[in-house]
């Protein structure tokens, strides 16, 4: 069997034991030393060292655990519960006003942990019952709460974006600045149908009783400014200071898990039990983070080696393609591939199979990766496999069917398709920040990056071990 026939029975067996539930990282790295051990020997041993190293020893993933930190201890203090009552009461007189207050929350929320699982749990303990008890339609409902949580995985600090910065060379500054408006213009999309819904539906929305609407304006103050200022002004601040150059999102990161702690001293929702419980929530997220990276590096590498990456690029370049259809192709292979995988496997496995075609098509990263982001959104929400909908159910009450959540979320995965498409018919919508924040400049904002691994693989004299510190 040749090299590149090699590599594709690699990659096809991969996808054989991924299917039938073998944890990820170790198949791929199982399947990037068996097979590398055929192709190029004991060198394989010497690519898995350099490999290790080099994800241990990136600055970007720093940043990583921190970020999660932050987003585990805010959602133990309870912050969330305030801020969804605030917002449920200054919202009190908008059409559908549960609802929106629920999206605004997720997305406050979403920045603050960037965790689809939490967000959508926590909202599903919280404002789904509520809407539920309002006599809100269960599908509309479910699908708010589903949509909002997994606005995380776009809106920056998103862990989903430091992942695809490290694995295709980007600036994750670059790329906050360019994930910003349209992850803002999601959001605020989600809102407007939901307004408009309730005011054309009014019994799948029906408004509030005046007991809870007919509120004196300066409690609605007072209870903003103690929940919903302290945690914008935190996550303000940690994301101007990395959008301004202030600070890398390594330093940002470890700020914002400070000044979550500090919330949760002030609530007075701070425990040494609840603690513990964050930092080991955070070590395990970070431990398959961490693994991912190895195994997905090792087997990129081998795959390059032993000429998979070749055969693919041949067969897409052989293709008629111009730059829509390629980039058309992409998305709808991303999107299919949400399905079975979630979105880590997505970013470090199968994403940079696409990274070495962008130049030939003249796509660039910055904006592969938006639009990436975006589509990631519905691989949360679309059946069969759509796991914001299955943490919903597992929180929700037995007569909420999963059909139900389902039909729900497919009006949102509507929204987000409508939001790919202004994407990209309008790019400034990405452009247009980064290049206002840091002009043509590529020194403007930091560029701490971690080297994607090479598509043509790893040549003999390229298999060597950096010198330990």
């Amino acid at each position: 069997m040749s090299d590149p026939a090699l590599g594709l029975t690699m990659l096809a067996l991969f996808l054989a034991f991924i299917m039938l539930g073998f944890p990820i990282a170790f198949t791929l790295m199982a399947m990037g030393l068996g097979f590398g051990y055929l192709g190029m020997g004991d060198r394989v041993f010497d690519l898995l060292v350099q490999r290790t190293y080099a994800v241990m020893a990136n600055d970007v993933l720093l940043s990583v655990p921190l970020f999660v930190l932050m987003g585990y201890i805010i959602e133990r203090a309870n912050i969330l519960d305030r801020l969804f009552r605030s917002l449920q009461m200054a919202s009190g007189n908008i059409p559908g006003s549960l609802a929106v207050a629920t999206l605004l929350t997720c997305a406050l929320f979403a920045t603050a942990t960037g965790i689809v699982g939490a967000v959508v749990t926590l909202m599903g303990l919280l404002a789904f019952p509520a809407m539920l008890r309002a006599g809100y339609d269960p599908k509309l409902a479910a699908g708010v709460t589903c949509a909002g949580g997994c606005l995380g995985i776009l809106i920056p600090p998103s862990i989903m974006l430091i992942l695809y910065g490290a694995t295709a060379g980007v600036s994750v500054v670059q790329l906050y600045a360019a994930a910003f408006i349209p992850g803002i213009m999601l959001a605020g999309l989600y809102i407007v149908y939901v307004i408009v819904l309730a005011i054309v539906k009014p019994s799948v929305a029906p408004r509030l009783p005046p007991e809870e609407v007919n509120i004196p304006f300066g409690r609605i103050l007072l209870n903003l400014a103690t929940s919903f200022i302290p945690l914008a002004a935190l996550i303000g601040m940690v994301l101007g200071s990395i959008l301004m150059g202030l600070a890398t999102p390594s330093e940002a990161a470890a700020m914002g898990s400070l000044g979550s702690i500090l919330l949760a001293v002030i609530y007075r929702a701070f425990t040494w039990q609840k603690l513990r419980e964050s930092v080991y929530l955070t070590a395990r997220t970070s431990a398959m983070v961490c693994w991912l990276f190895v195994g997905s590096y090792v087997f990129s590498s081998v795959f390059g080696y032993l000429g998979g990456q070749t055969v693919v690029e041949e067969f897409v370049k052989s293709l008629p393609l111009n730059t829509f259809t390629f980039m058309l192709l992409a998305q709808a292979i991303i999107f299919v591939l949400g399905w079975p995988l979630e979105w880590t496997e997505i970013i470090v496995i199968f994403v940079p199979i696409f990274l070495p075609l962008l130049d030939d098509f003249g796509v660039s990263p910055l904006f592969f990766g938006v639009l990436i982001a975006l589509n990631l959104q519905t691989s949360f929400l679309s059946p069969p496999v759509a796991m914001a909908a299955f943490y919903l159910k597992g929180v929700a009450p037995k007569h909420v069917r999963l059909e139900d959540i389902f039909a729900g979320c497919m009006p949102f995965i509507y929204i987000v398709i409508l939001t790919m498409l202004m994407v990209y018919i309008f790019p400034e919508l990405v452009t247009w920040l980064p290049d206002a924040l840091y002009g043509n400049d590529p020194n403007a904002a930091p560029t701490i990056q971690m080297e994607a691994p090479p598509a043509g693989g790893f040549q003999e004299e390229e298999i060597t071990l950096p010198p330990m510190q």
